[in-house]
């Protein structure tokens, strides 16, 4: 005997009701949720805070006295941070702080080309400055300040190979920051490639004042050139007088 069909409709509406969460079920774990939106990398109270910082350490090295570090750090906030309230400090002192980082450094490369030393040499205390020549770059000539307890004091021109061309007093042309000057030079006795310039007091005054020295020279190896070197680093307290 058949069962009325009535009897059936409770469970198909029930199954078919269990089937439809099952499929919204599993649509929800393969797709799962939509993600939440993920916050800015970087708030604008972050940005801020950060630049902040920046011009703290800024600051300091400005009480310091450190230019060379400051420099860089107002840079990084300008140009990182330029829509802050640190940037708008920053501008106020940073051309200023750039320029005395630049003149600095330049003061700094200008002093290390000078060498200093004292010591004992042919039975005496012997005190030299001396200075390569930057131009032409590969010449291999320093400038060279000397003291001597013997000897006195001298200026000369030393350099490899064969030395230099010169005989008795010879004119050697220099211009001091471009200005012209002739200077008489002769070779030493002994014969090591060197070049004497006579007056050597009147040369260290002139030198004091002045930021590079161009000369004239003729050599044995090189024939006629023009040595530059750039003296204005020189430190003449590095450089004292020998006690009598």
């Amino acid at each position: 005997m058949n069962a009325p069909r009535d009897h059936f409709r409770f469970p198909l509406s029930a199954a078919l009701l269990a089937a439809s969460l099952c499929l919204l079920a599993a649509c929800s774990q393969d797709g799962g949720s939509p993600a939440a939106p993920s916050p800015a990398a970087n708030p604008p109270n972050d940005h801020a805070a950060q630049a902040a910082e920046k011009l703290k350490l800024y600051q300091q090295m400005l009480g310091d006295h450190r230019d060379d570090l400051a420099a860089p750090i107002g840079e990084e906030i300008v140009n990182d941070f330029g829509d802050t309230p640190a940037a708008a400090e920053v501008r106020k002192t940073l051309p200023g702080i750039e320029a005395k980082a630049k003149a600095a450094a330049e003061s700094d490369r200008l002093a290390a080309l000078w060498t200093y030393q004292t010591g004992m040499q042919s039975g005496g205390k012997q005190i030299t400055a001396s200075i390569g020549s930057s131009k032409p770059a590969n010449a291999g000539i320093q400038l060279i300040l000397r003291r001597h307890a013997k000897w006195g004091q001298s200026v000369y021109l030393f350099g490899s190979g064969h030395g230099f061309v010169c005989k008795d007093l010879c004119n050697v042309p220099m211009r001091f920051d471009g200005k012209p000057q002739k200077w008489k030079a002769y070779l030493p006795r002994t014969g090591e490639p060197a070049l004497f310039i006579k007056d050597d007091v009147r040369f260290l005054k002139a030198m004091a004042g002045a930021k590079v020295i161009e000369m004239d020279v003729d050599s044995k190896d090189q024939g006629k050139e023009t040595l530059e070197f750039e003296v204005g680093g020189y430190d003449p307290a590095k450089f004292p007088e020998l006690k009598k």
